[in-house]
């Protein structure tokens, strides 16, 4: 690739900034990346996903930042596509643009009661704790005794950790001020984590299921009849190291003792049928269930119900559509060929890219971005050629156009002051800042919109 590329970014996870850096260096020198968020703060999932108390998966943040921080490479944070800029507009500017937002909502169980108040997304609750300022407003009372986690993966392992874990033990955590208080005052005292199929295909790993059974407070039971395996799983577990040690430490749950403040039970072979309550949640009807002979899960026609004040349902995020672009409503990605937009007609979109999440669909962990933001970019390259001129950039259909001033200049007109990466580290020293005034660990996340935005000003 010769000449100046300019390229787009939509997105600052982990997704999106691997595609930063991919472009760097596949592209080589003269590469110019800007990268645009909707929040003021950078880094995707790795801020507003990963556990407070698994600060060593977080430090990905300083490796993201260090491709902040690389010559040709900028950030406007507080830049929302469909709103502040459109589709056309990043066309008209760029050579490219690669659209990396993520999997941004939670998938619906479907099942009656499910808008009852006390019924929540796992995504709430985990923005909620995480600091998101989307979810600075939100209340969870965490006054039922009683919780039941839908969900048998990872993000459901962090829902039941938290809601089990001292105040003493997040204290050092990034936990805002306000999520520590609500947590200092939870009544939670037993928390049903319920998945509808067996041990064997439950989707945590080994070293998150762990760490259930190393809580100060709590003790981790299973049911001796959830661990029986049928030949199917235990052929599974064989050939699986993986599924394994999954069933080695639960296993070691089977007889675990009582005697702590807390309790989490971990319940398999249970599908939810309805969420049970009048005017709030008061339990959960789950139906055992078993393999079928195509090894599909089907009910046994047997219920029970689960007592439960809240029921925060864990099974899985997805994307949403981005405004004007293609979106498969079945699979919930943008519809592509290893990272090129498709049209209606099975075509590539000219120019347009994607990459993560909304690429692939939530799967992998927070480095599978990396080997898949880098087969974007070559497809991106490959495609482009030489064609790095402003006169030949047009908008989503390709045509022609006249050539269009800077993003900064149209930003201007539109007087939307975007959040530099200068005004980030404000930001950035204003939690660090805050955290040592209140004798907590490196840094307490600011969650409000407000706060963030006059953090970032050095106000």
């Amino acid at each position: 690739m010769t000449g100046h590329l300019r390229v787009a970014v939509v997105g600052s996870g982990p997704a999106g900034l691997y595609t930063a850096e991919a472009l760097l260096k596949q592209a080589g020198d003269g590469t110019r990346v800007d990268v645009f968020d909707r929040l003021p703060s950078p880094y995707g999932l790795v801020r507003y996903g990963v556990a407070p108390d698994h600060p060593s998966i977080k430090s990905i943040a300083r490796y993201l930042q260090g491709v902040l921080e690389r010559p040709g490479v900028r950030f406007f944070g507080c830049v929302e596509l469909g709103r502040d800029v459109s589709r056309a507009e990043l066309l008209e500017r760029y050579d490219a643009v690669v659209y990396a937002t993520g999997a941004m909502v939670d998938r619906h169980l479907d099942v009656p009661g499910e808008d009852l108040p006390g019924s929540f997304a796992a995504t709430d609750f985990v923005n909620w704790y995480c600091g998101h300022p989307d979810a600075a407003d939100h209340e969870f009372a965490l006054d039922a005794e009683e919780v039941a986690v839908i969900g048998v993966g990872n993000v459901a392992v962090d829902v039941v950790r938290i809601l089990s874990r001292t105040v003493d033990e997040l204290r050092a955590t990034d936990v805002p001020e306000q999520v520590l208080d609500a947590l200092a005052r939870s009544r939670v005292r037993r928390v049903h984590m319920i998945g509808r199929r067996g041990p064997a295909h439950a989707k945590f790993t080994t070293k998150e299921l762990r760490e259930l059974g190393t809580l100060a407070a709590a003790s981790v039971h299973v049911r001796p009849e959830d661990m029986d395996l049928d030949a199917a799983s235990a052929a599974l577990a064989e050939d699986d190291r993986h599924v394994r040690g999954n069933i080695k430490v639960m296993a070691g749950w089977t007889d675990s003792p009582g005697g702590r403040p807390r309790r989490i039970d971990v319940r398999f072979w249970r599908a939810p049928v309805e969420i049970l309550g009048s005017d709030r949640v008061e339990g959960l009807r789950v139906e055992r269930t078993r393999l079928d002979g195509n090894g599909r899960v089907t009910g046994t026609g047997e219920f029970e119900d689960i007592p439960a004040g809240m029921v925060l349902r864990s099974v899985g995020y997805q994307s949403v559509p981005l405004a004007g672009l293609p979106f498969d409503e079945r699979t919930k990605v943008v519809p592509n060929d290893g990272g090129r937009v498709l049209g209606p007609d099975g075509s590539p979109l000219p120019r347009e890219y994607v990459a993560g999440w909304v690429k692939r669909g939530p799967t992998g962990v927070v480095g599978t971005n990396k080997s898949d933001a880098a087969e974007t970019v070559r497809n991106l390259l490959a495609d482009l050629g030489d064609r790095t001129d402003l006169d030949d950039r047009g908008g989503p259909d390709g045509g022609r156009a006249e050539p269009a001033g800077t993003i900064e200049e149209l930003l201007e007109k539109r007087e939307l002051p975007a959040v530099r990466y200068a005004d980030w580290l404000h930001l950035d020293a204003a939690e660090i800042a805050l955290a040592r005034s209140l004798g907590r660990g490196e840094r307490v996340k600011l969650a409000r919109w407000d706060a963030m935005r006059a953090a970032c000003r050095g106000t």
